[in-house]
C-alpha cells in the first residue's frame, strides 16, 4: 500500500495551534486515565497490550448513561454488553478521541450512537454531531440505530443526506428550525456539498464519528473531502473512529484527525476471525458456479443468505439467473437509484427476501440479524474485503456459514492470504453440512 500520509493535508502547517500530532497514548496511561477501566492496568502489567479486557461490565447500566438511553437498550432487548461494548462505551462517554478496531458483528455502531446520544444536549436547529459513512446504505442504516436509541429523548432530531436524491430537500431541512436535526449521518460526497453552499453549519459540532474509516480515508478523492468536511468543525470536538479492519499503514491516517486517542485494537489479527463461523471454499471452473450455487441453495438450510459477486452486471445476470430457477432472490449495486436501493435494503432486513445477491457496497457494517449464510461466487480481491463480506453472517457472536468459490490461481492466492493473514483454516466444502454447525437454535 502507498504511504498514505503523502496524501493527507497537513493539519499543522494550516493550524499550528489547532492540530498538533501526538503520540500514541500507552495502554497502562489510557486505562488509567479511564476511572472504569481498574483491571486493564493489571492486564497491561502482564502484557495483554491492546485487549478488550478492562471494563468488565455485566450491564448498560455499569456505565452510567442518561436513564431514557438504559430504556431504549432494554426495549431493544439488550441485556449484555459485547467485549467491544465494554471497553469503549466508557471511553467514549468520558468524551476521550477513540480509534476501534474489532471484528463484525459486535455492535460497535451501538457504541458511538449511544456515546453521541448521551453527550448531546439538543438545541434546536443546530448540529452536534456528524456521523460519516461509504455507503448510502450503512448511512440509512446507522440513521435508523439512531432513532431505536433515541426512542425516549423526543428531542433529538436525526437526520440522514446522501447523494441519488434531490439535494434540494436536505437544504430544506437544513434551513427550518423544526426539522435540522441534532445529529447527521451521511456520504462524504453530500455532507461536502451541504457544507460548501453553507447549508450546513458545523460550527457547534461536538462529536465526529467516521464508521468504517479505513475505507473512507484509503481513498485520496473521499480522505480529502472528509478533511474538507473536518476543517469546518470546531478544534475541540471528540472523534470517533470504527472499523473491523484497521491496517499499520491506515492508523496514521486516522490518527492525524485526533488528539490522544484511545487506541482499542485487536491483539493480533488472528482475532478477526469470526468464531461462530464455519468457513469453507469449492474449487471448481468459472461455468460451474451457477449450477452449484443452485445444489448449495436447494440442499442447505438457511434463514437468509448474500451471495457477493465481483460487478454490477454479474449481479443483474445472476439474479435474473436465480429467479429464473424459482428461487426468489433479489439484487442491490451501485448503478440503481436511490430509493430503490433503499427500498431494497429494507425488504431484506424485513424478511420479505431470502437471497440477496450483491456487490461490495452491501460487504462492509450492514446488519441483517437472520443472514446466516455468505456465498462469495466470486471471491473478493483482497484478505480485507473477505473478511468483512463474510462478516454479514454470524453476527454479534451467533452462528453461520462462508462458503467461497474458487476458479483461478488468482482466487487461490486470494484464498491463501486470507488463511495467512487472519491465521484460520479455511477446508473444501464437506458433502454434508451439520445444520447445528451453522443454525442459531
Amino acid at each position: 500500500m502507498a504511504d498514505h500520509n503523502d496524501d493527507l493535508i497537513d493539519y499543522e502547517e494550516e493550524e499550528e495551534e489547532t492540530l498538533q500530532p501526538k503520540a500514541a497514548v500507552p495502554a497502562a496511561e489510557a486505562a488509567a486515565s479511564d476511572a472504569a477501566s481498574g483491571d486493564a492496568a493489571a492486564d497491561e502489567a502482564k502484557g495483554n497490550k491492546g485487549s478488550y479486557a478492562g471494563v468488565h461490565s455485566t450491564s448498560f447500566r455499569d456505565f452510567l448513561m442518561k436513564p431514557e438511553l438504559l430504556r431504549a437498550i432494554v426495549d431493544c432487548g439488550f441485556e449484555h454488553p459485547s467485549e467491544v461494548q465494554q471497553e469503549t462505551i466508557p471511553a467514549a462517554i468520558n468524551g476521550n478521541d477513540v480509534l476501534c478496531q474489532a471484528k463484525s458483528g459486535l455492535g460497535k455502531t451501538a457504541v458511538f450512537v449511544l456515546a453521541t446520544l448521551n453527550k448531546i444536549t439538543p438545541v434546536p436547529s443546530t448540529v452536534s454531531a456528524i456521523v460519516l459513512c461509504h455507503t448510502r446504505e450503512l448511512a440509512y442504516q446507522i440513521k435508523n440505530e439512531y432513532a431505536r436509541f433515541s426512542k425516549y429523548l423526543p428531542d433529538i432530531k436525526t437526520g440522514v443526506f446522501y447523494g441519488g436524491v434531490p439535494i434540494k430537500h436536505d437544504q430544506d431541512i437544513l434551513s427550518d428550525k423544526e426539522k435540522c436535526p441534532n445529529i447527521i449521518v451521511g456520504t462524504p460526497g453530500r455532507i461536502l456539498a451541504l457544507v460548501r453552499d453553507k447549508s450546513l453549519r458545523l460550527s457547534n459540532v461536538s462529536s465526529f464519528v467516521i464508521d468504517e474509516c479505513d475505507k473512507v480515508l484509503e481513498a485520496v478523492d473521499m480522505r480529502r473531502d472528509i478533511q474538507e468536511i473536518f476543517t469546518a468543525t470546531p478544534h475541540n470536538k471528540q472523534v470517533l473512529m470504527f472499523s473491523a479492519t484497521l491496517s499499520k499503514e491506515i492508523r496514521p491516517v486516522c490518527k492525524k484527525f485526533m488528539q490522544n486517542p484511545r487506541e482499542i485494537y485487536v491483539d493480533d489479527e488472528a482475532k478477526l476471525t469470526l468464531h461462530g463461523l464455519q468457513q469453507y471454499f469449492v474449487t471448481l471452473p468459472e461455468a460451474g458456479k451457477t449450477r452449484k450455487l443452485s445444489d448449495i441453495l436447494d440442499s442447505l438450510e438457511f434463514n437468509q443468505v448474500v451471495i457477493f459477486v465481483k460487478s454490477v452486471q454479474r449481479a443483474k445476470l445472476l439474479n435474473k439467473l436465480l429467479n429464473s430457477c424459482n428461487f426468489s432472490s433479489t439484487c442491490i449495486h451501485r448503478d440503481m437509484l436511490q430509493d430503490e436501493r433503499i427500498e431494497i435494503y429494507k425488504q431484506f432486513k424485513d424478511f420479505t427476501k431470502r437471497i440477496m445477491v450483491a456487490t461490495d457496497i452491501f460487504g462492509r457494517g450492514i446488519d441483517v440479524e437472520r443472514v446466516n449464510i455468505v456465498i462469495n461466487y466470486d471471491i473478493s480481491k483482497e484478505a480485507d474485503q473477505y473478511l468483512h463480506r463474510v462478516g454479514r453472517a454470524g453476527r454479534f457472536g451467533t452462528k453461520g456459514l462462508a462458503i467461497t468459490f474458487i476458479s483461478t490461481d488468482e482466487d487461490k492466492k486470494v484464498l491463501e492470504s486470507v488463511q495467512e493473514r487472519f491465521e484460520v483454516s479455511i477446508t473444501e466444502l464437506p458433502a454434508e453440512i451439520d445444520p447445528k454447525t451453522y443454525m442459531t437454535s
